[in-house]
C-alpha cells in the first residue's frame, strides 16, 4: 500500500461520516501537531511527578559537612565517627570496628568532623 492509497482511504473514512465538510489540509496538519504535542507534554509531566515523588539517596548537610556514605565507597580525606561518641576516626582505624553502621557518621573532611565538635582519636595514625 502506497502513502497515496492510504491518503485515499483516509479521505474516504472521513468523507462517510462527514459528507458535506470539507477541512483544509492545514487545519489537519495543525491538529496532529496540537495533540501530539499535547501527549508529549502529558507524559513529561507525569515522568516529572514520578521522579519528584522519589528520594535520593545521599544528602549532604551544609551545616555540619555531613556526607553520608557507605564504608566501601570511602575514600582518602573522609573521617568516620560515632554519633554517640567524641572521637573521629580515619576508615582504616582499628576503632571503627566497635562503632555499628547505624552510628556512623561520616565527615568529608578531619576539619569537618573538628567543626563538628570531634576530636581525633589518640590511637589512630595519621589523624
Amino acid at each position: 500500500m502506497t502513502i497515496a492509497e492510504v491518503r485515499q482511504k483516509c479521505k474516504d473514512f472521513f468523507a462517510r461520516f462527514f459528507p458535506h465538510a470539507s477541512v483544509p489540509r492545514d487545519v489537519l496538519i495543525i491538529g496532529v501537531l496540537v495533540l501530539a504535542s499535547s501527549f508529549s507534554f502529558g507524559l513529561g509531566y507525569l515522568a516529572g511527578v514520578d521522579a519528584a515523588g522519589q528520594e535520593g539517596d545521599v544528602t549532604l548537610e551544609s551545616a555540619s559537612l555531613l556526607l553520608p556514605v557507605t564504608a566501601a565507597s570511602a575514600t582518602v580525606g573522609q573521617v568516620v565517627a560515632s554519633k554517640n561518641g567524641t572521637k573521629y576516626y580515619l576508615p582504616s582505624c582499628t576503632g571503627v570496628e566497635r562503632i555499628t553502621e547505624t552510628n556512623k557518621v561520616w565527615f568529608v573532611s578531619p576539619a569537618a568532623a573538628a567543626a563538628a565538635g570531634y576530636t581525633p582519636a589518640a590511637n589512630c595514625k595519621g589523624l
